[in-house]
């Protein structure tokens, strides 16, 4: 599900994001699925996870639901080995300012260089072959419960922290990230359910 095209860090993947939408006023899902490789399974989780937290992005009602949405479709698309992603065109061309999308990823950077230095290959057999599928499901789960996170306050960033902590998980190919990343999960399902408002 993965390609060798795919960026090999966090900070390259938000590189690739500024120069594949340079000189665009607006940007859209399909161009967002085309600057990370729409059948890279590892960028599109992280980038998904990348925009649900960075603030200006993550925080205006509806992204969070939009970018479930998005991940569901791909992961399930990908998951069966379709040769193209069909997205319905309501929701490929929905799209936020450049200026603001921006914003988000300049407020990643330092967070992307830390992360970037602490990853490294490590129990790859968590992330790569059937491990892959496993953790295509749990971002598939994570991606499902987004609508619930605009309700519960806060738990937004939870998925957006499970979901950025898979798919760099995947790109390196660490196993113990991703093992942080279902506890991020575990822990953002225990804070939706202890926090609902019925």
């Amino acid at each position: 599900m993965n390609s060798p095209n795919d960026p090999a860090s966090l900070t390259e993947l938000l590189h690739r994001l500024r120069t594949e939408t340079e000189g665009m006023d607006q940007v859209s899902v399909a161009d967002i699925l085309n600057a990370v490789g729409e059948r890279s399974f590892g960028p599109l989780v992280l980038i998904a996870g990348i925009i649900t937290l960075a603030p200006l992005i993550g925080d205006i009602p509806g992204v969070p639901t939009l970018l479930g949405l998005v991940v569901l479709l791909t992961l399930g698309q990908l998951i069966f080995h379709r040769r193209s992603i069909w997205i319905p065109g309501k929701l490929a061309r929905r799209n936020i300012g450049r200026q603001k999308l921006i914003k988000g990823l300049d407020w990643m950077d330092k967070p992307a260089r830390f992360m970037d230095r602490w990853t490294k290959r490590r129990m790859a057999w968590l992330v790569s072959g059937p491990g892959q599928y496993l953790m295509a499901i749990l971002c598939m789960l994570v991606a499902a419960a987004m609508p619930l996170m605009e309700i519960v306050p806060f738990s937004a960033n939870g998925g957006g922290l499970a979901l950025t902590a898979f798919g760099l998980a995947i790109i390196a190919r660490d196993g113990l990230l991703a093992l942080l990343a279902i506890l991020a999960t575990g822990g953002t399902a225990w804070f939706i359910l202890t926090h609902l408002p019925w």
